[in-house]
């Protein structure tokens, strides 16, 4: 049995809409299907972008006999019944089963900076919908269906936390759209030029009371959680205190501290970017005014694989990566580049910049606070990793061109390539003003990132299970 044209079609505009949306919100993000036409099957797999090979075995496993042993997310509604993540490693995973699909198995990439799967699940359950809608031909054209997938981020987030407030609120007063809504235009609000430090509790209109508050304002004086203006000024309050402004979706009602009830929306500002909690469990991000999955924390996956493979003590590991995350987080939330030459040679390789007569132990509090700051002066701070001292900062990296330099990049990121080219026996790691950090090894950047490229017209016709899974 092949598959039809027309649902060919359909799978590539929810495709599409799926992996641009995704990919907004989380970064980079292929997407994957397995479906069955027929009751008794066969299984196709739609897989244009090899997000899950090297999952043959278990793949073949779950889905070679049919029904295959799914578990469901929930209870069935209107004939349409979900499936549970099939836990495959570095995956996000959300099925479905229904009269005009009898099985559809959503996969994205489930990146290492998410911080919540949630809304992920979301956004595939609704890829799962829109299908079988499109397959009945009612409420959403095919190409809809791509267009509603590529802008579906507030829902998503929306979707997640409704479904996890509804475990124990059934009816809830609380309209997550407009608090979502307020959060993103309170973000970009300034006041004498900054943007919002401080923290928000929304809060089931019937709980208010049970809280602890420190202040709390006249009911007839409440400003509106739309007066954005209004709610801005008064987040300065508890701007640099455990304090937060306590809301219960339409007005502020004063300043609350300690516990919150139980499914309370907390919204963090931290300036240019911030976070949304619920049962304090971050479920997303925002900044610019757009929800995103990252927690912000400095990603150096690579660079604990690396030290992993060259067999150092666990525990010594374990003190390069805390050194490296807190110098890195430190230059990222000062909103400042640096860059850290991580060398491990005998000797160690000769550089020139600000030497220090007496290195710093980088284990101890104090003087890894004082390489923090010397991270802001211009060059590179020089590390020997097998003692985990700073023996210079203000460091300058220099050496021949080699392939891979980029323009686009900046000449710190250049300049590490060249260095780490000529020096073999160390890393480097380059954090840029603007959030990425690269780490450098042998003239290259090493990443733990799939490199594919973005599917276009001709996706390729979807493979029967067996044919998929050969060798």
């Amino acid at each position: 049995m092949s598959t039809p044209l027309l649902f060919r079609k359909t799978l590539f505009h929810i495709c599409d809409g799926l992996g641009a949306g995704l990919s907004r919100f989380s970064g980079p993000s292929r997407v994957a299907v397995v479906y069955a036409l027929e009751d008794t099957g066969p299984v196709f797999i739609h897989d244009p972008q090899d997000l899950l090979r090297e999952h043959e075995p278990k793949i073949r496993e779950i889905f070679s006999r049919f029904p295959p042993p799914l578990c469901p997310a929930g209870p069935a509604y209107d004939g349409f019944i979900p499936c549970a993540d099939v836990q495959l490693s570095g995956i996000i995973s959300f099925g479905a089963r229904s009269a005009p699909l009898p099985l559809q198995m959503w996969f994205t990439d489930h990146h290492p900076d998410i911080c919540s799967v949630l809304p992920t699940q979301r956004w595939l359950e609704q890829a799962c919908r829109l299908m079988v809608q499109s397959m009945e031909s009612r409420a959403c054209t095919v190409e809809n269906a791509g267009f509603i997938l590529h802008d579906f981020a507030l829902h998503a987030v929306r979707d997640a936390i409704v479904d996890e407030r509804s475990r124990s609120i059934m009816d809830s007063r609380l309209r997550v759209y407009t608090v979502l809504a307020a959060i993103l235009d309170l973000s970009k609000a300034r006041e004498e030029g900054r943007l919002p430090v401080g923290e928000m509790a929304f809060v089931e209109p019937d709980l208010v009371d049970t809280i602890h508050y420190m202040a709390k304002l006249d009911p007839h004086e409440r400003p509106l959680l739309q007066d954005t203006k209004h709610v801005r000024k008064l987040l300065q309050a508890v701007e640099g205190t455990r304090h937060r402004l306590v809301c219960d979706g339409t007005h502020i009602i004063g300043i609350g501290a300690g516990r919150l009830p139980d499914y309370s929306i907390g919204a963090e500002f931290l300036g240019s970017y911030g976070f949304i909690s619920l049962q304090e469990e971050k479920i997303c991000s925002f900044a610019d005014g757009s929800l995103h999955s990252s927690t912000r924390e400095p990603i150096l996956v690579a660079l604990e694989e690396t030290l992993v493979e060259m067999r150092w003590p666990a525990h010594h590991i374990y003190g390069i990566m805390h050194m490296v995350l807190e110098i890195v987080k430190s230059a990222q939330e000062r909103r400042h580049g640096c860059a850290l030459i991580l060398d491990y040679g005998t000797p160690l390789a000769h550089t020139s910049g600000q030497r220090l007569t007496s290195a710093l132990n980088l284990r101890r509090l104090a003087e890894l606070d004082l390489a923090k700051t010397l991270a802001r002066v211009d060059g590179a701070l020089h590390i020997d990793i097998r003692t985990l001292r700073l023996v210079a900062f203000a460091t300058l990296m220099d050496g021949k061109a080699v392939p891979g330099e980029s323009r686009a990049r900046g000449a710190r990121y250049n300049s590490a390539l060249r260095f780490s080219a000529e020096h073999p026996d160390l890393f480097v790691v380059v954090v840029s003003a603007d959030r990425p950090i690269s780490i450098i090894q042998h003239g290259a950047e090493l990443s733990t990132r799939c490199e594919w490229q973005p599917q276009g017209r001709d996706v390729g016709s979807p493979l029967p299970l067996e044919q998929w899974a050969s060798p």
